[in-house]
């Protein structure tokens, strides 16, 4: 297990951890393939943990990908709260566009929070920014955004995902034999990724620790702990979360 997430968990009983652990291992390994059951994981997880905060934030990120987009925003504000991080602000913002509000997406990409975030992170930002530009069509103001974007070196699928939204943004504008150059010279693998015909490489998996040779947790999931009241009375006290910090 990876000693600051062993750290994270260990106000968790012994037992407690391992399952909640191996839930997150679970969260992290089908997110991209089944985001679905990865919910159901992670949903586990926080009713076993409901405190830890890469516990919520394996729920806000699992929602995110399953579309639950009011939940993921109240899950993640739950952990910058936990935690003071604000690594997760450009998923936030998305969150923002997904429920409709790109204005919102745009304030947070704007917010003071975000001047504090590194060069990756901020390009994170400016793909959201640009998307919520092409939200209000606004498609030259999006074009704009990204012409400001410096990838850092070797950040290849970041890169990629740039030229993702750079191609969405010349589509929408009706140029598409710029768009199609955006294409040259790119691998078959890459041309599908930017073309949106492969899942997006911005999750964070959750390499907690082993799990047994079929891929299934190895404790038993069904056993209760100490933890289980607070975690309950967590889960149900978030759903306040969203209206508070709005």
């Amino acid at each position: 297990m990876d000693k600051d997430a062993r750290g994270r968990l260990r106000t968790l009983s012994k037992d407690n951890a391992e399952v909640v652990g191996q839930h997150l291992i679970m969260a992290g390994r089908l997110i991209d393939t089944e985001p679905e059951l990865a919910y159901e994981h992670a949903q586990e997880a926080v009713r076993r943990a409901g405190r830890v905060d890469i516990v919520r934030e394996a729920a806000g990120l699992t929602a995110y990908r399953t579309e639950r987009y009011a939940e993921a925003l109240r899950e993640l504000r739950t952990v910058r709260r936990l935690n003071g991080s604000s690594e997760h602000l450009a998923v936030m913002a998305d969150c923002e566009r997904g429920l409709g509000r790109p204005e919102r997406a745009l304030a947070l990409v704007a917010s003071d929070e975000a001047q504090t975030l590194d060069g990756e992170q901020k390009v994170e930002l400016a793909i959201v920014a640009s998307g919520a530009r092409l939200d209000l069509g606004e498609t030259d103001a999006a074009e704009a955004v990204l012409s400001r974007v410096a990838v850092p070196p070797g950040q290849r699928e970041l890169a990629l995902r740039v030229l993702a939204a750079r191609h969405a943004v010349l589509e929408a504008a009706g140029r598409t034999a710029e768009a199609d150059a955006l294409l040259a010279g790119l691998a078959p693998h890459e041309r599908a990724e930017v073309q949106g015909d492969e899942p997006e490489g911005d999750v964070v998996v959750f390499d907690l620790g082993d799990v047994t040779a079929d891929g299934s947790p190895s404790a038993d999931e069904g056993a209760g702990s100490g933890e289980d009241a607070s975690s309950a009375a967590e889960g149900s006290s978030s759903a306040s979360d969203e209206t508070a910090d709005a």
